[in-house]
């Protein structure tokens, strides 16, 4: 298969917007249409923007956002956090890959977006910037805040030397990547069989919250069953962003609980050069989910409505605030460990077993595994591990001996891996989603 390049992606995109539903949101006015430019001309949009991926600023590899829009559809007031601010140039620019490379350094990926209109199509002009925040990466990264809505116009994700993914707004349609096009993004995150890994640790937990609501003297509601499970997922989420933005790589591996007390001793499967010592320090994030349902109960909502996500999210509650505080910097303690050589190894319920493991189970001899194209493992194709490094090589040799266990494999370039044992094979889920690296700092 021969590579991609900026007319393949302009293919890809024009034949495949109207797949994504293009409901009016943000500043669009009810039943206003979002109609693409022809593929010549989205050729020459990705074309430009492919060029500057390939320069650098000051040492810096060229990132941004490019939100392909006339200014007078987007509103005149607003701005972060809960809006988009439109910051006009007097003169219009011409849309150039070394504009494009200078402009980058002032339109920061992680808050703003570089304004372009094509009146003259075949010489798009830069008409101004767009301050959005950083709350949109909160999706991708982990966060409370809520971002401000995004017109589902053609955005343009330029993330690293011929890295750019295209969305729709806030959805995403397809990257362009080491010469490869990857439909819509595999957000590992949504799928049923990680819900359902991880569901006997949250039921437990919504077990301790119904036990503790019977005998509370004050009515306390009932939480959204989905409440913890986003809680995790956007603590995970941080872990992970930060493991990128070190750029070192890292494992980690979770395992089931029951599994804890014996890759503590000596077992075939791993050694762990840094032991935690049981109680309640290793098992931390267990007390801060619990006391986040319980403080949550307290929080003052419509009668009969059960605690959401939204309202964790938005709440300003001093408490809540704290416990959020805690679960981002225990994220980011995990994220160090993981720069020491070897695997962090934690249970399914993130306590922290410990750190810098050696994986051992060298008989298990993996020459090929699953590489998923779906969420689910229902579609995929073999894959050979040989051309792959240590890291992951040892990450297969462990789940294909320790079935219940699921790894998450980071690379210094920042791609993100999980494995498991998946229906009687060997699986990997590439994980799809923006970045940039100054964002965590």
């Amino acid at each position: 298969m021969s590579d991609a390049y900026p007319k393949e992606l302009a293919e890809y995109v024009f034949h495949n917007w109207d797949a994504e539903i293009s409901s009016p949101t943000g500043n669009l006015s009810v039943g206003e249409e979002i109609v693409l430019p022809d593929i010549k001309v989205l050729e020459h949009l990705f074309s430009i923007c492919y060029q500057a991926s390939l320069t650098s600023h000051e040492g810096e590899p060229v990132v941004f956002r490019m939100l392909v829009a006339d200014p007078g559809q987007l509103a005149e007031d607003g701005g972060p956090p809960a809006g988009l601010q439109k910051l006009e140039f007097i003169q219009r620019i011409s849309m150039t890959a070394a504009e494009l490379r200078r402009l980058s350094a002032a339109a920061r990926f992680s808050r703003s977006m570089i304004g372009v209109s094509l009146d003259m199509p075949q010489k798009p002009e830069i008409w101004g910037m767009i301050n959005t925040g950083p709350r949109w990466l909160h999706a991708s990264h982990g966060g409370r805040g809520s971002a401000p809505p995004l017109p589902p116009y053609l955005l343009i994700k330029v993330m690293g030397p011929g890295i750019i993914e295209v969305s729709k707004g806030n959805r995403s349609l397809v990257s362009l990547s080491d010469g490869k096009l990857l439909g819509l993004s595999l957000n590992v995150f949504r799928a049923s069989w990680l819900q359902e890994w991880f569901a006997p640790v949250r039921q437990e937990r919504m077990e301790i919250y119904q036990n503790e609501k019977q005998s509370a003297q004050e009515n306390w509601p009932d939480l959204e069953p989905d409440l913890t499970r986003v809680i995790d997922q956007h603590m995970m989420k941080r872990v992970i962003a930060v493991m990128r933005a070190f750029r070192h790589g890292g494992t980690l591996i979770l395992v089931p609980p029951e599994q804890a007390d014996e890759l503590m001793r000596p077992n075939p499967y791993l050694t762990m050069k840094y032991k935690f010592a049981g109680g309640k320090a290793r098992a931390r994030f267990r007390a801060l989910i619990v006391e986040v349902m319980r403080t949550l109960a307290r929080l003052p909502v419509e009668p009969a409505r059960p605690i959401k996500w939204s309202d964790y999210q938005q709440t300003t509650d001093t408490e809540i605030m704290r416990l959020d505080e805690a679960i981002f910097e225990l994220s980011h303690l995990i994220s160090a460990l993981s720069v020491a050589d070897g695997a962090v190894i934690l249970t399914k319920g993130f306590e922290l077993l410990g750190f810098g493991a050696e994986i051992h189970c060298e008989a298990e001899e993996v020459i090929s595994l699953a590489k998923s194209l779906d969420l689910e493992g229902t579609e995929y194709r073999e894959e050979s591990v040989l051309g792959v490094g240590t890291r992951h090589r040892s990450a297969y040799r462990l789940c294909q001996r320790l079935k219940d266990a699921l790894a998450i494999v980071v690379s210094q370039e920042g791609t993100v891996q999980f494995v498991r044992w998946n229906e009687n094979r060997l699986m990997a889920w590439e994980h799809q989603g923006s970045f940039d690296f100054s964002a965590i700092h």
